[in-house]
C-alpha cells in the first residue's frame, strides 16, 4: 500500500498493492493496521455504496455535527473526487483538492472529518464505496454549492450537463455555510 499526501494536509491518496494474474486480481481494500500507520484511524462504523450515471455530481456534503471521516474508492467506472477544507482554524480553509478514482487502479482517498466531499462521474456509470467514521445524521447534513465561485473548483466536463439532486442544487456558498471551528 502506497500512501501519498494530497495537496491539502491530512487528505491522503492510497494506492493498494494489486496482485494480478490470469484469473484476475486481488487486493486488500481495508487493512486497519496499515491504514493506522498512515494516520487513518477509525473506528469505521458505516459502509456506503452508490451507483451513478455519467455526469451525476454528488456533493459537496458534510455533517456539521457528527463529522465523518471517509475512506472513498471506486470499484467500477471513473470519478473526479473532491475534498474541501471546512476547518475555519486551518491554514487551508476553503481550499480544495481532487483526484481521479477509478475501478482500474482501485486507488482510494482519505477525507478526514472537517472536510466537505463530492464527486462527478466521468464514465458511463460508476460504483462508489466509502467507509465512514460516524453514522449518517440527515438533520446535521449540509451542502456547499458545487459551483461556488469562491471555491472555484475546476470540474471536468460540461457543467450544463451535470445532473444534481434537488438537495445539491440548493447548496450554499462557503461565505454563508456553517463550518467547523
Amino acid at each position: 500500500m502506497k500512501v501519498t499526501p494530497a495537496s491539502l494536509p491530512d487528505v491522503l491518496l492510497i494506492e493498494p498493492k494489486l496482485w494480478r494474474d490470469d484469473r484476475g486480481l486481488f487486493f486488500e481494500s481495508f487493512h486497519e493496521r496499515k491504514l493506522a500507520e498512515a494516520g487513518i484511524r477509525g473506528p469505521f462504523v458505516q459502509d456506503n455504496h452508490s451507483r451513478s450515471h455519467k455526469n451525476v455530481l454528488r456533493g459537496l456534503h458534510y455533517q456539521i455535527q457528527h463529522p465523518q471521516g471517509k475512506l472513498v474508492r471506486v470499484t467500477s467506472g471513473r470519478v473526479f473526487d473532491v475534498a474541501v477544507d471546512l476547518r475555519k482554524s486551518s491554514p487551508t480553509f476553503g481550499q480544495w483538492t481532487s483526484a481521479i478514482l477509478d475501478g482500474e487502479s482501485l486507488s482510494m482517498m482519505w477525507i478526514p472529518a472537517g472536510f466537505a466531499h463530492g464527486y462527478l462521474v466521468l464514465s458511463d456509470s460508476a460504483d462508489f464505496l466509502y467507509k465512514a467514521t460516524d453514522f449518517y445524521h440527515p438533520e446535521h447534513e449540509r451542502t456547499i454549492a458545487w459551483n461556488d465561485p469562491e471555491l472555484a473548483i475546476r470540474w471536468p466536463g460540461d457543467a450544463p450537463q451535470f445532473i444534481l439532486s434537488a438537495k445539491d442544487k440548493e447548496g450554499v456558498g462557503l461565505r454563508v455555510a456553517e463550518v467547523y471551528p
